[in-house]
């Protein structure tokens, strides 16, 4: 509580406003849309696989896909320990994030590499401003959060590395998937 006997959001001081969440429920919204965000990479990264698997990236894909899947066990564990609703889109994130993979992956290495670099980059932003938003309330879920940030921006540049800018069309690609996981972020925070 602030002197002025209203309740603050986080270390912003910024005095809660009539329809803001509390500050339980927006853990609890962190905590289900980053499930959500690493159900969704798992399976991107799967499609991925399941067309690159044998290719040059498919190695470097895997080594992501193993990351993924430790940052959604994570999630997982903390779900349950803090009683957290998953959301009730975790069905359609199991299908798209397949389907962005195989689609984007079926266009080619540097194209699977662009949808990498698109999504590692909505996914860096978000994380960070979470750990901004947590300042020292919640120490080891913002240790969490900074770690696996750490590892989307090393995604990030993984597809880089292996000429994601050099996809044809690539703007276009970068800024439909970076949209689409900009509203699956807000919908999984929600639902």
């Amino acid at each position: 509580m602030s002197v002025a006997g209203k309740s603050e959001n986080f270390r912003t001081a910024k005095p809660r406003l009539p329809g803001d969440p509390s500050s339980a429920e927006a853990i609890r919204r962190m905590i289900r849309v980053d499930h959500a965000g690493e159900v969704g990479a798992t399976r991107i990264y799967a499609g991925q696989l399941a067309v690159l698997g044998r290719s040059r990236v498919g190695d470097e894909i895997r080594r992501m896909a193993e990351q993924e899947i430790h940052h959604r066990d994570v999630f997982d564990r903390m779900i349950v320990a803090r009683r957290v609703r998953p959301t009730a889109l975790r069905p359609l994130w199991d299908i798209a994030g397949f389907a962005l993979g195989a689609a984007t992956a079926l266009l080619g290495e540097r194209a699977a590499m662009a949808c990498t670099v698109a999504v590692e980059e909505v996914i860096e932003e978000h994380y960070q401003k979470q750990a901004e938003a947590l300042g020292d309330s919640e120490p080891e879920l913002r240790r969490v959060i900074e770690e696996f940030r750490a590892e989307e921006i090393e995604h990030r540049d993984i597809g880089h590395a292996h000429g994601a800018e050099l996809t044809p069309g690539y703007p276009v690609l970068r800024a439909m998937v970076g949209a689409g996981s900009k509203l699956a972020i807000w919908l999984s925070t929600r639902f």
